[in-house]
């Protein structure tokens, strides 16, 4: 089921990592946003805060960590040639970063023009990003079901930006969306692709591999790692319908599809602790937990999203939503990631340095490149601010500690990763010095 790895087709260090160094940074101001607006911004999704949050958080935190990995994953897993890595790093990475400032501006301030340069930042930069990852999947010999998902992930990323980049022009042109969809439909099924086509199958494909491999565990049951994203796509397909004008109003249908949907992500959790629970490894390292914490996190996702449907009064409420959005956000997507991180970048560091000529004896091992204490300090203080996220939301007073917490927790993380990247230069710049020496003393220039 699995694709032969392919580390020669790695790409310079540079460019998963000026995608990685850059993501703890929004998270910490979507932090700060909380905590310098307080209470308001826990009062319903649709506040300047709440929003602005929202973006800064999956819009650079979540894309730029995925664009990052995603160019990594696909030329070692998928054995793919990416045209021009660096280049497109160099172009994609700043397109984001502006566009995220773009969006939270506008949305904090309320400019509308905002809204248009945002739209057409990111249009340019997922452009040229999804059109390199599209033929790189599309060309691979590779086979395999990660494979699969991860084309289908890029995909479900182009049905985002689409629809993101038609709310962004309705928003800044202050219009109403056509050819006569519902605003609301819009942005509920903008969500649905950006959380469960793009992020969450981004996950599911690259746990297919990561998690047997990092974690020790078995491999997820074939009908299942088939039978997942199919069934995800299809509910995907089925939400969309929403934006056929008169199909809006049947809310039972809708709320259907909801249902199916909580219960597929609730067994890929329930399968991923089930694997984990027989991992051959019993000690616990910082990735593991931080799995752990993702997928109970999706478990409890799941389980408020069929009480809220099963009893509308709570499902009704202005804090429903931001209760789902703190479980998605911070709790499943953002915990993946960084454990994800804590992994690549010692791992990219030692292969990068052994491809300079290093010899393993003498190169820093996995556990030297980021001090332990120093992640689990980190993923102890990212679950606080979970925990104050969540409180947060039936106590908005709580605002203010779990902004400033999960800003102290984005930080730390940021902390840690440039640490690995300063261990990374120091052991580079001793290998050319040591190929210098070497040079000199052989006669050669």
């Amino acid at each position: 089921m699995q694709p032969t790895l392919s580390f020669e087709q790695a790409p310079p260090i540079s460019v998963p990592y000026r995608f990685f160094l850059t993501a703890p940074l929004f998270g910490a101001a979507a932090g700060l946003v909380l905590a310098l607006l307080g209470p308001e911004t826990m009062q319903s999704r649709w506040s300047p805060g709440a929003l602005a949050m929202t973006h800064l958080i999956v819009v650079d935190f979540m894309l730029q960590a995925m664009c990052g990995s995603l160019l990594q994953f696909v030329a070692v897993v998928a054995g793919a040639n990416i045209w021009r890595p660096r280049l497109v790093a160099h172009v994609v990475h700043p397109l984001i970063t502006a566009g995220a400032i773009f969006l939270a501006t506008a949305f904090l301030f309320e400019q509308q023009v905002l809204f248009l340069l945002a739209a057409l930042v990111f249009v340019a930069a997922m452009g040229l990003f999804l059109t390199v990852m599209a033929i790189a999947l599309l060309r691979t010999p590779a086979r395999g079901m990660s494979i699969h998902v991860l084309r289908l992930a890029v995909l479900g990323l182009l049905v985002t930006v689409v629809l993101g980049a038609t709310l962004a022009v309705t928003l800044g042109l202050e219009e109403s969306p056509s050819p006569g969809w519902s605003l609301l439909a819009l942005i509920d099924v903008h969500v649905a692709w950006g959380l469960g086509g793009w992020a969450m199958m981004l996950v599911i494909g690259v746990s297919y591999l990561v998690v047997p491999m990092f974690q020790l565990t078995p491999g997820y049951p074939v009908w299942f790692t088939r039978l997942l994203p199919a069934g995800v796509f299809l509910l995907l397909c089925l939400w969309t319908l929403q934006l056929v004008p008169g199909l809006r109003t049947a809310q039972g249908w809708w709320s259907i599809v909801a249902s199916a949907g909580a219960m597929l992500a609730g067994s890929y959790a329930v399968t991923t602790l089930w694997l984990q629970s027989r991992r051959r490894r019993r000690q616990a390292d910082v990735t593991l937990v931080l799995w752990r914490g993702a997928m109970l996190s999706l478990l409890a996702f799941s389980l408020s999203w069929l009480a809220f449907e099963a009893w509308p009064p709570w499902g009704d409420s202005p804090s429903a939503p931001l209760w789902l959005g703190v479980l998605a956000l911070p709790g499943l997507f953002l915990s993946v990631i960084t454990g994800m991180l804590y992994k690549i970048m010692p791992f990219l560091n030692w292969l990068h340095l052994q491809q300079q000529g290093g010899k393993a004896a003498l190169l820093p091992n996995m556990k030297q490149m980021i001090p332990e204490a120093a992640m689990r300090g980190q993923m102890r203080l990212h679950f606080v601010a979970l925990g104050l996220l969540l409180a947060a939301v039936p106590w908005p007073v709580l605002a203010l500690p779990a902004g400033l917490a999960f800003t102290a927790s984005c930080v730390w993380l940021q902390w840690n990763l440039v640490g690995a990247a300063r261990v990374y230069a120091r052991f580079r710049d001793r290998l050319r010095d040591a190929a210098a020496a070497d040079a000199v003393q052989s006669g050669r220039p």
